[in-house]
């Protein structure tokens, strides 16, 4: 009976996107259940599997440091035994910068569930990391929100969980090293090494999706080649990581600003994946 029944946990830190993560799911059509107990989730599970109604088939809970701190390190050891009952469960964990979850609760002036008179924000947030480690570390997905709008993480939430179809979700992310190194990624890529179009006039304001900084890129060796091993590792190795059970792949590319070079390759690369059928998304984190 629990043939067709996806079960999606949102968790992570507190200020990191997950009440936007659920609300773009109720959206989606899925059944939500925010700030659920950890202690509950199995009786929620045993409800999906006996409940024949197809409003419970996509059903997504919120699960956070507010709910029985004691209780969530054994969240990961539940979601295997709910996958081994048929489940289609996976856990997506938002986290973002602490300096960026300082300045958004004090923007919103909102107070962190962690902290109280003895604990200033800071501590809260650090106690919370803590706390949530094992999740962050056991995740399916992570989303580092840290420069993400909450227009983007809508557009990340909807396309990958559910444009999978059966395959895992790649996304590739341009970015650049000088505004720091994605915390989310499964793999990153340093391509400072490759000739810089910053350093031409013309091309400067341009971006690695304008075919004047295509042309110059092309034109060397280097570009070609690195793009040409980079497709015969992805081409290798992401069956591979599907057949492991992988659900999805966050693989970040870098140069220095992020703006040229990097954007140049995840957007070859991008389109090589999309040719081959497979669930390719790309996002270019400095020029959004």
């Amino acid at each position: 009976m629990s043939q067709g029944i996806k079960l999606q946990i949102i968790t992570g830190m507190s200020g990191s996107g997950k009440t936007i993560a659920l609300h773009t799911l109720e959206d989606m059509g899925y059944y939500c259940i925010d700030n659920l107990p950890v202690s509950l989730l199995e009786a929620v599970a045993l409800q999906l599997i006996n409940e024949p109604e197809a409003i419970f088939c996509r059903t997504a809970v919120g699960i956070d440091a507010r709910s029985q701190p004691s209780q969530v390190p054994r969240l990961p050891e539940l979601v295997k035994r709910m996958r081994s009952q048929g489940i289609d469960c996976n856990m997506l964990f938002l986290d973002a910068q602490n300096d960026t979850l300082i300045k958004r609760f004090s923007e919103t002036r909102r107070k962190h569930p962690l902290s109280d008179a003895q604990h200033s924000l800071d501590e809260a947030i650090l106690h919370e990391r803590e706390l949530l480690q094992s999740l962050n570390s056991s995740a399916d997905l992570r989303i580092d929100t840290s420069h993400t709008t909450q227009h983007e993480l809508r557009d990340l939430i909807r396309n990958r969980i559910d444009g999978r179809k059966g395959q895992a979700s790649i996304l590739f992310e341009s970015f650049g090293f000088k505004h720091g190194v994605p915390r989310d990624a499964d793999f990153v890529f340093d391509v400072r090494c490759l000739p810089n179009p910053h350093w031409q006039a013309e091309l400067r304001p341009l971006s690695g999706l304008d075919q004047q900084v295509a042309d110059f890129l092309d034109s060397h060796e280097d570009t070609r080649e690195m793009l040409a091993d980079l497709r015969r590792f992805f081409d290798r190795w992401i069956p591979t990581f599907e057949a492991d059970g992988r659900s999805y792949l966050t693989i970040a590319i870098g140069c220095t600003g992020g703006q040229h070079r990097s954007v140049y390759l995840v957007d070859r690369l991008t389109r090589h994946f999309k040719d081959k059928g497979m669930s390719v998304m790309s996002r270019h984190r400095e020029l959004s």
